[in-house]
């Protein structure tokens, strides 16, 4: 049986096509079977749009994204996130130091600080991912379906790009970063359940239940790195 390449971003309903193209360059939108409303409409819309939405969390958005299109940035958009967050927590220690010679600027760049903070993002985010997609993984399991876990791990990692914010949050630094820091966090995790939401096409509290069970092995991994940081 033929795999189904698309899936309508309003039902969620698999579509073998977005649009039809006739001769003379004529294009036109498929309308789905099931829902009769535009397979995909954001083929048509400008990406900035697409990106607002995105932004918006709405669940059509989402779906173009991870079903509709063919992108592949994931992993290139994980590094990026882990080293903005590593040097928030980087800056934040050095901050912590304060010195008057300005040749400790260009030590505190040899330093491996930074790389021990990058170390633990990506330990942090490898007990999220793993957490959640265990979880998962072991529900579907005692259902009987399966569960595409590679696509699910790409909307995990797709949907983190939220933290991409810390870094202005960094440079327009205020007495009120540790609450941007926070929201920041709050919209990450927002976006990773409306994703596993998309993937699973499931309830709004099963996706929320797997995120709170990463949150808190997340948690609990960091409070650990902490306390060996703080006795050695």
């Amino acid at each position: 049986m033929a795999e189904v390449p698309f899936k309508c971003i309003e039902c969620n309903k698999e579509a073998y096509e977005l649009h039809r193209d006739y001769s003379n360059g004529i294009l036109k939108i498929t309308i789905c079977e099931s829902c009769k409303k535009t397979v995909d409409k954001y083929i048509e819309y400008d990406p900035v749009i697409i990106l607002i939405d995105a932004i918006l969390c709405k669940i059509q958005a989402f779906r173009h994204i991870l079903f509709n299109t063919k992108i592949n940035i994931h992993w290139k958009l994980c590094v990026f996130c882990l080293l903005c967050e590593a040097y928030l927590r980087w800056s934040q220690l050095q901050g912590g130091e304060q010195s008057s010679d300005p040749a400790d600027i260009i030590r505190y760049t040899k330093e491996w600080d930074f790389y021990s903070m990058f170390g633990l993002a990506a330990m942090e985010l490898g007990v999220f991912c793993a957490s959640v997609l265990a979880f998962l993984w072991l529900r579907e399991r005692l259902r009987g379906e399966e569960l595409q876990l590679c696509l699910l791990l790409k909307a995990l990692l797709l949907s983190s790009y939220g933290k991409v914010l810390l870094i202005p949050a960094v440079i327009w630094e205020h007495d009120y970063s540790p609450l941007c820091f926070k929201l920041i966090r709050l919209f990450v995790l927002t976006s990773n359940t409306q994703a596993i939401r998309v993937i699973l096409n499931c309830s709004r509290r099963l996706s929320l239940l797997a995120v709170i069970i990463g949150l808190v092995l997340e948690t609990g991994v960091t409070y650990i790195s902490q306390q060996l940081h703080w006795t050695s």
